[in-house]
């Protein structure tokens, strides 16, 4: 009786520790100044971590924290270009100093460069170019640059904003709601981020760090128009819920609003 109750215990202990590291974060989310990102940041703020609003622009990401100030929500701001490699090293040198550790990273970043309705040939090399040294090159520039950082979490977290349009299940299926929205370029470079999110997985999978895809759906956003059918705070609830995953929680998965999608 002495031993389980000491189990008991224990078990109580490393259980209140997971509470409280999921309770009080330090998360880091790129380009969040705007969109899903600042939702993201938002709806963080709320339940009470530590947000680090990191923007290409280190006026937006300011503007973006006073914004949330203004609701009574604290957080930092990080001038952090995903493109740039100077950039990246200063945030992540700003953060270890600052922080020590980095426990949830959510690499929301991203650019659409085809104008809607450019067909495959007619997508330009600068438009793949460009789009890969945001949505992938910079991805995972800036997830090498912090993961020594989120090394050092009890309970690390990796979250790739992807989306639906990466699927090559669905976008080669003929009855799939995706099958006409083809933007070879933006498409391919979910496509690598979804494979990086399973490689790195792999790599980590016996290590307390979490690595999954979001699928934020489509939003009103700038990216996604006003004719999108779902609001911001919507787009923001399938990272938001990736960045606090638990213990038993998914890694190297692909996900929507906690259904797990098709590559």
């Amino acid at each position: 009786m002495k031993t389980m109750r000491l189990l008991q215990l224990r078990r109580g202990r490393t259980m209140a520790a997971e509470d409280d590291d999921m309770s009080k974060r330090i998360i880091l989310i790129t380009g969040a100044n705007k969109g899903i990102g600042f939702e993201s940041a938002r709806q963080l703020a709320r339940e009470g971590h530590t947000v680090l609003v990191a923007a290409r622009d280190g006026a937006k990401a300011e503007a973006a924290v006073a914004q949330l100030a203004r609701e009574g929500l604290g957080a930092e701001a990080v001038a952090l270009d995903v493109t740039d490699a100077a950039s990246i090293a200063r945030a992540a040198e700003q953060v270890g100093a600052r922080h020590g550790k980095l426990d949830t990273l959510i690499n929301n970043a991203g650019v659409a460069l085809e104008p809607w309705g450019t067909t495959t040939s007619q997508t330009t090399l600068e438009q793949w170019r460009g789009t890969f040294e945001a949505n992938v090159f910079g991805l995972v520039a800036v997830t090498q640059a912090f993961l020594p950082l989120i090394r050092k979490s009890e309970a690390g977290r990796i979250v790739n904003v992807s989306s639906i349009l990466g699927s090559l299940t669905l976008h080669a299926d003929p009855s799939s709601p995706i099958y006409a929205m083809k933007s070879v370029a933006y498409d391919s470079s979910k496509a690598a981020v979804n494979q990086y999110t399973i490689h790195l997985a792999h790599e980590l999978r016996d290590t307390p760090v979490k690595v999954n895809s979001a699928h934020p759906g489509w939003v009103k956003t700038d990216l996604g128009g006003e004719q999108a059918p779902m609001e911001v705070e919507d787009g923001a609830k399938t990272s938001v819920w990736l960045a606090t995953l638990p213990a038993d929680g998914p890694t190297g998965g692909f996900f929507h609003m906690r259904d797990r999608l098709p590559w």
